[in-house]
């Protein structure tokens, strides 16, 4: 069994460092980790053994979510390098995508039913998969600092996505 290590989530499943990433697999790994660890295969081991199964499994089950989602693992790809987003006192210079972002927003709050919320989906998805592109493309460059932005403007973006959510579950009652 592999043992959950803090010091790199691509390492502990035994993948390699990289934005694109086979989810499948991912999720095989995960499983068959959270299996070794599960809690009733520790039930009667020592406060110690049940208490460092429990810690693994944490750390297995952040690295998991981290991995899994896309911006997360950007974010996190970026900090192995150094550069940390969590901190954040610089902003977003790209006056093109400020302006889209108010445009969206616009847009969002003139939708009216479920077709107007169907269209805002497929534009702010065809803008997630295209700044999944960018990223890969920066990063696999060293090109952090701009890297660093693709992440900035996919976390809008994963905002927008969540807004739309609401907006649909208001508008259909759900």
């Amino acid at each position: 069994m592999a043992s959950p290590s803090p010091s790199n989530h691509f390492a502990l499943f035994d993948l390699p460092e990289g934005f694109v990433l086979d989810k499948d697999e991912l999720a095989s790994r995960y499983r068959r980790l959270a299996a070794a660890l599960h809690p009733d295969r520790f039930a009667s081991g020592s406060e110690r053994d049940r208490a460092q199964a429990l810690a693994k499994t944490s750390l297995l089950n952040d690295a998991f979510e981290t991995l899994k989602h896309a911006t997360r693992r950007a974010e996190y790809l970026l900090s192995l390098n150094g550069v940390d987003l969590r901190d954040e006192s610089r902003t977003l210079k790209d006056t093109a995508f400020l302006m889209q972002q108010m445009e969206w927003r616009e847009a969002l709050m003139e939708v009216e039913d479920a077709e107007g919320i169907d269209a805002m989906r497929t534009t702010i998805l065809a803008a997630r998969d295209d700044l999944h592109q960018e990223f890969a493309s920066r990063f696999g460059q060293q090109d952090y600092d701009t890297a660093a932005d693709t992440v900035r403007k996919l976390k809008f973006v994963d905002k927008m996505l969540v807004e739309i959510e609401r907006l649909e579950e208001s508008l259909l009652d759900y």
